[in-house]
């Protein structure tokens, strides 16, 4: 979002970026203003830079996610808030800060990314370590009400489709081979997923993205997903139990459910080097159904799989749910609490306690990527040695979500 938005912004008006998680931030380097992208884990990190920036007297506008879910609280820690998509005001706020009256909120529906087909300065994610692979967006949002999504509650379970000429354009441009299309779920709206497909197939790209299971229950959508360059998808699997998926109203996963026999069947079918993403920590789940899950991913090899703690999101139907039953720990805002790591539980689970909740995620994810996991998981014939480049694909990418696993666990938010 922070390169459309420069993308957006008048020439003559220079624009730098700094990641935090890859680089120090400059604070005595001189600008007229700050803005700040705030997801609800970078928010308290995120309110420490808007300190720092305000105590030097430089604005701070912040936007994302987060801001729009939680705007009272944000606005405690910014001097302007951003509610919604901001491409739409953007030239609002570069207009109101040229006059040095910027306004304390902005408001913008949620809508089309990348209105007018404005192309992203990718020059500015130059020499900061990314991975080599190109971010694009096709669609915002997802049609499926999740109880535990914060995407759900930001666009109120639509989703917005871009011109397809558009993403074209901006994939010529840029020249990458490999995409990973950072939409919330690419196939909520499996017709206009169709025409992307049919579009891509001439380009000879390889594309990633994330995706419902319910794609496997169309044949013509795999075949073309197959056809244009799809290599595979992070697909919400979340339980392995119906108890589980009614209780996270999983919608796409509860319809015929068998243990996804015919799902994993016919992603192999057609290569997909899949990253099965499960939520952990459902009323119904206990410390063994937990490790069953793990037996699950092991047993299917995946390419990936992420073992993630049930978290709850503020101003989701989860959030609420364990607020009114007195379940919410660190105050019930663990993405503030100093004593709150990554990965750790966030509430009380019905039949653990938290700490055994946080154990046994961590313990799934141990087990997962270890050396006899990888190797167990790299000889399947038909996804992850299918090509040269799904073996090294493989390798590269499984080696640094292994080296994560470790490096991340129990990390601070903030440095205060």
């Amino acid at each position: 979002m922070l390169g459309v938005l420069a993308g957006m912004t008048p020439r003559d008006i220079d624009v730098v970026l700094y990641d935090d998680r890859m680089e120090n931030i400059p604070f005595d380097e001189k600008t007229d203003l700050v803005a700040i992208t705030v997801e609800t884990y970078t928010a308290r990190r995120a309110y420490e830079i808007s300190e720092e920036y305000r105590r030097r007297g430089v604005p701070v506008i912040m936007g994302g996610m987060h801001p729009t879910l939680m705007p009272d609280e944000t606005a405690q820690f910014a001097d302007s808030v951003f509610i919604g998509d901001a491409e739409t005001k953007w030239a609002e706020v570069i207009e109101d800060i040229r006059r040095g009256k910027l306004k304390s909120i902005y408001n913008a529906p949620p809508g089309i990314a990348q209105i007018g087909g404005v192309l992203p300065r990718r020059d500015l994610f130059e020499g900061k370590g990314y991975l080599p692979m190109a971010l694009m967006q096709y669609s915002r949002g997802c049609r499926f009400a999740c109880n535990f999504c914060a995407v759900s509650q930001y666009f109120d379970k639509k989703d917005y489709v871009r011109r397809i000429d558009e993403v074209l354009h901006e994939i010529v441009d840029h020249g990458r081979k490999f995409i990973f299309f950072v939409d919330d779920n690419i196939a909520s709206d499996k017709q206009a997923l169709k025409e992307l497909c049919r579009e891509l197939i001439p380009l000879k790209i390889k594309w990633f993205s994330q995706a419902s299971l319910d794609v496997t229950r169309d044949g013509e959508l795999m075949k073309l997903m197959m056809d244009s360059g799809c290599v595979g998808n992070v697909t919400g699997f979340e339980s392995i139990t119906r108890a589980s998926l009614r209780d996270a109203k999983k919608s796409p996963n509860i319809s015929g459910f068998s243990n996804y026999e015919k799902e994993v069947r016919v992603l192999r079918e057609h290569g997909m080097q899949t990253w099965a993403a499960f939520t952990l920590g459902y009323d119904s789940d206990t410390y063994e159904s937990i490790l069953e899950t793990l037996d699950f991913a092991l047993e299917n090899r995946f390419t990936f799989a992420a073992f993630n703690i049930l978290m709850p999101y503020p101003n989701t139907p989860l959030y609420r749910k364990l607020e009114q039953e007195g379940r919410l720990l660190y105050d019930g805002k663990w993405w503030l609490h100093p004593e709150y790591r990554f990965n750790q539980a966030a509430f009380v689970p019905k039949n653990m306690t938290a700490d055994e909740l946080t154990e046994v995620s961590h313990e799934a994810r141990k087990r997962f990527n270890s050396i006899p996991s990888l190797i167990h998981r790299f000889s399947d014939f038909r996804t992850n040695m299918k090509t040269l480049w799904s073996i090294a694909s493989y390798w590269k990418y499984t080696t640094l979500f292994r080296n994560e696993v470790y490096q991340k666990h129990r990390m601070r938010f903030g440095l205060k």
